[in-house]
């Protein structure tokens, strides 16, 4: 009978945090798995409505390339290079979608506001792109965050170890963005996540080494006030900088793949700023 007790407890403990959700049942530990996990509840789904329809043009001189990761496969990237040589680097993380145009959009707004920096928008699910709330859903419950730390891990010997790296992304691509500077270690600059799932370990939130710049929107109902107050927490215990804007608007408020007039404006404006800022003074 205690075996069977402790079992329910534990169970109660992990649906807990998902409340919302009228199909989460299961315990991750991993704040990739915990996030792929929204991919089955339909209010989730519904806030992400059908990408705009939109083909991009550089202006900058951005192209696709190919690197190699450390298992000998490709991997692939939005590049755009500085004007003037410089060791800044920005990696840009999709959002649930793929590396669709809307996100190369994106990068080359940040290259653009950002000056002189090298941006890198990485293809985190090798190519699939989607196009409809299903297609997005069971990609990035497809996703492998092995395979995910091999392309940062890729993309970091293709920048070069002289590399000062900030990281941002949106949604799913909000979680990679921290990830991602955990993976690059002490070559990390700075790194914003726009309402992704951070990670929980203390452990691991050690062995950071960048600012977090954390933008939260009050409204949404999975990355709510109650994970992001634990993030500030552990953030502290970890004796790590974690800098919180939030936001009166929902999930995907900034969603750079939304259609016009589907993401808040203003909400979206000012976080920007407030990412410009905060990369500009990083990556000197």
């Amino acid at each position: 009978m205690k075996i069977i007790y402790a079992v329910v407890v534990v169970l109660a403990f992990c649906t807990a945090g998902f409340a919302q959700s009228d199909d989460i049942t299961l315990c991750h530990t991993s704040s990739t798995d915990k996030f792929a996990l929204f991919a089955s509840n339909k209010d989730f789904n519904k806030k992400h409505p059908q990408p705009r329809v939109y083909t991009h043009v550089s202006e900058a001189g951005g192209k696709m390339i190919t690197f190699k990761t450390a298992d000998g496969t490709d991997a692939h990237g939005y590049v755009i290079e500085a004007k003037k040589k410089t060791n800044n680097w920005i990696f840009v993380f999709q959002e649930w979608w793929g590396l669709n145009d809307n996100i190369k959009r994106q990068s080359e707004d940040l290259y653009n506001a950002l000056g002189n920096v090298n941006i890198l928008a990485l293809d985190m699910y090798d190519g699939k792109v989607a196009t409809d709330a299903k297609a997005a859903g069971e990609y990035m419950q497809q996703f492998k965050q092995e395979r995910g730390d091999a392309i940062v891990k890729g993309a970091l010997a293709y920048v070069g170890k002289e590399a000062k790296i900030g990281t941002v992304g949106w949604c799913f691509g909000g979680g990679q963005s921290l990830l991602a500077s955990l993976t690059v270690g002490k070559q990390a600059a700075g790194c914003v996540i726009y309402y992704g799932m951070p990670v929980e370990d203390v452990s691991v939130l050690k062995k950071l080494n960048a600012d977090v710049l954390d933008i939260f929107a009050t409204q949404d109902k999975w990355i709510n006030a109650d994970v992001t107050s634990k993030f500030e927490a552990n953030m502290k215990l970890a004796g790590k900088k974690l800098t919180v804007k939030s936001y009166d608007a929902d999930h995907g408020f900034a969603n750079p793949s939304n259609p016009m007039g589907k993401f808040n404006e203003a909400a979206t404006k000012d976080a920007e700023k407030n990412t410009i800022e905060f990369f500009k003074a990083r990556l000197q």
